[in-house]
């Protein structure tokens, strides 16, 4: 599970201030910073990597375009995952009243950042496992209600707190805590469901 960084020479809110004053390379630094969170959670909303780069690059245009105007009441990391998962519901809903979403396309991805990767294990059989287990979970993401899946994936893969996706999404925590376990209780019925039904073929 993801967690905010904290062992970085500079902070954010460092970072953020020599970025408003022109520093190409402080925005540069919380690109580096933030690219691959910010890459999973959209590849987990949309189920696309072509999608989640192309929400990703946005997400940081559009973050370089309001810097000037952010206020650092928030973590910026806070504010970043606010733009992204915004971007990522506009472009999913958009793909929804079209009907041409794509709920199959769960794909082999590393297990920190969502991107294209091998698996930790130098075991196939373990290798294959592991995939499997990914694409089912994949899969059964892409079957929840927008609303779930966003809390779901800001707190069990971005290990995001309570408050922190209160904010990014605009709901209540009590909104938030309903949410997740709504959505947990969804995946782990979907997850046994389809154990169940392979377990049950006539062999």
């Amino acid at each position: 599970m993801n967690r905010e960084p904290s062992n970085f020479d500079r902070d954010d809110r460092e970072l953020v201030a020599l970025a408003q004053r022109g520093a190409a390379d402080a925005f540069g630094e919380l690109v580096a910073r933030y690219q691959d969170r910010v890459y999973n959670t959209c590849y987990r909303l949309c189920n696309d990597r072509a999608e989640a780069l192309d929400l990703t690059q946005t997400t940081f245009m559009r973050a370089l375009e309001a810097l000037p105007r952010f206020e650092a009441r928030a973590g910026f990391y806070t504010w970043l995952f606010r733009i992204a998962v915004n971007l990522a519901l506009s472009e999913r809903r958009a793909r929804l009243r079209r009907r041409t979403v794509p709920l199959d396309a769960a794909a082999d991805t590393d297990s920190s950042s969502g991107r294209p990767g091998r698996s930790g294990s130098a075991n196939p059989a373990d290798r294959v496992e592991q995939r499997e287990l990914r694409q089912r979970l994949e899969a059964a993401l892409a079957e929840l209600g927008l609303e779930f899946r966003v809390a779901v994936v800001l707190r069990d893969i971005e290990g995001l707190d309570y408050a922190q996706i209160a904010e990014i999404i605009g709901v209540p925590v009590g909104t938030v805590k309903s949410r997740i376990a709504r959505g947990r209780m969804l995946l782990r019925a979907a997850l046994v469901g389809e154990r169940n039904a392979v377990d049950t073929r006539p062999a």
